[in-house]
């Protein structure tokens, strides 16, 4: 993100055009382009702070847990915006911030698990306040990124999460058959 910042800024700032132009059928590929772009260091730095943090805890679960959760937050934050959000140019991580911050919250419903619980109580501790961050409070954020990036984050959670423990099959003797 920095490296892409700096050549924005070399480029002055015509890489922006690679932000998210809601409802234009030629700019939906910008989906994957648009959190990789911020309109200034504040906004990168702003950003990057809780991205590094929110990603650490979800490389907890591994990369791989962490690439396809980053994708399909990515992907499905990106296609919400670009389907209903304002008429403005979409840019910065912070749609894919808000999924994986409501993901690590969402996976203590989804797996149950005492380590996600427990993630979860000091991530809403730490990073609550972002919950506030989906309300639409200043024309020029986008609330609607902030929004939809929540709600890509449990959706990402409902679909990665493991699968239901194990139970017992009734059974007629013999060997224990358990469903999956």
């Amino acid at each position: 993100m920095i490296a892409v910042h700096i050549l924005n800024l070399v480029l002055g700032g015509a890489l922006l055009a690679f932000g998210i132009d809601p409802r234009n059928a030629g700019s939906a590929y910008t989906i994957f382009t648009a959190p990789w772009l911020h309109a200034d260091f504040g906004h990168l730095f702003g950003n990057l702070a809780a991205f590094i943090v929110l990603a650490a805890i979800c490389l907890l679960n591994g990369i791989r847990y962490f690439l396809k959760a980053s994708l399909l937050i990515i992907s499905i934050t990106g296609a919400l915006v670009w389907t209903f959000a304002r008429d403005n140019i979409h840019v910065g991580a912070s749609g894919w911030i808000f999924g994986l911050w409501s993901l690590v919250i969402a996976l203590a419903w989804f797996d149950r698990s005492w380590r996600n619980i427990a993630i979860s109580l000091a991530v809403v501790f730490f990073y609550g306040g972002m919950v506030v961050g989906v309300l639409p409070i200043d024309g020029q954020v986008s609330f609607e990124s902030h929004l939809f990036g929540a709600l890509s984050g449990v959706i990402t959670a409902a679909i990665l999460s493991r699968e239901p423990r194990q139970v017992a099959a009734p059974h007629s003797g013999g060997e224990l058959k358990f469903w999956s």
